[in-house]
């Protein structure tokens, strides 16, 4: 029962929005400090330090931007679609908000995954675009960040359109594991996964490394970016609370 209470206490004081205020702006700095010295390590590691691959030549280190930026778009509409489950079913304002946020967060990382693939594609494929299975889907969550934003904006009562984008963002999970699956359930041109494979990845450790800290730092870069825009929602909604009263008049 203590478990259970203090896990009840702890998300009730997440949820709380002078809290959560206070909470992001401690953690803030360390976390932009610790994603800017991964993303040094990571770009120097991959662009500099790691062997040139024997097939697809230089070209290849193109993937320590495009294959973190396709992974975050799967993640940040995971968490879009989570947020506003909880957003439906318990109507936290804070949960409406994070899931509203992250929109506008994950199409960027959509659309630096699709120009980096089509950037990439050009010397391996001779084409900037084909419409293969793994990129079609993913241009369609690209569409779908786009509609959750559009939806959110056409409705003027935030708590009323909040309810509306959290169902469109629930249905639209469905495509997230069509992208994932795409080149293992049907024949495509995209290459099929290199480091998922259960027995083992098939990237040399001196690219994988580079690689895994460059996801690190997008995680980190979404959490970041994600905290920062949240508490400038929190300001606008709750200006004429007290916490955000107090706030404002000591700044």
């Amino acid at each position: 029962m203590n478990v259970f209470a203090s896990i009840s206490r702890l998300y009730h004081q997440f949820a709380s929005p002078p809290y959560f205020y206070r909470i992001s702006g401690l953690w803030l700095p360390y976390i932009m400090g610790l994603c800017a010295l991964l993303f040094a390590y990571g770009l120097y590691s991959g662009l500099i330090l790691a062997p040139t691959d024997y097939e697809q030549g230089e070209a290849y280190r193109i993937i320590f931007v495009h294959v973190p930026a396709a992974w975050m778009s799967m993640f940040v509409y995971m968490v879009m679609a989570v947020t506003g489950m909880i957003a439906l079913v318990w109507r936290l304002k804070l949960a409406e908000i994070v899931m509203i946020n992250c929109a506008p967060i994950g199409a960027s990382f959509t659309f630096l995954a699709l120009a980096t693939g089509s950037i990439w594609g050009k010397p391996m494929w001779n084409t900037w675009w084909v419409w293969d299975a793994r990129l079609t889907s993913e241009l369609l969550l690209l569409f779908l960040y786009f509609g959750v934003i559009a939806l959110y904006n056409a409705i003027e009562d935030r708590r009323t359109a909040a309810r509306a984008v959290a169902i469109l963002a629930i249905v639209g999970v469905v495509n997230i594991p069509i992208i994932h699956y795409s080149v293992e359930w049907w024949n495509t041109l995209h290459q099929g996964p290199t480091v998922t494979k259960f027995d083992k990845p098939s990237i040399h450790l001196s690219m994988l490394i580079p690689l895994l800290v460059m996801a690190i730092a997008f995680k980190l870069f979404f959490i970041g970016s994600l905290f920062m825009r949240v508490r400038t929602e929190l300001l606008k909604r709750e200006k004429n609370s007290k916490w955000a009263t107090a706030l404002l008049g000591a700044k």
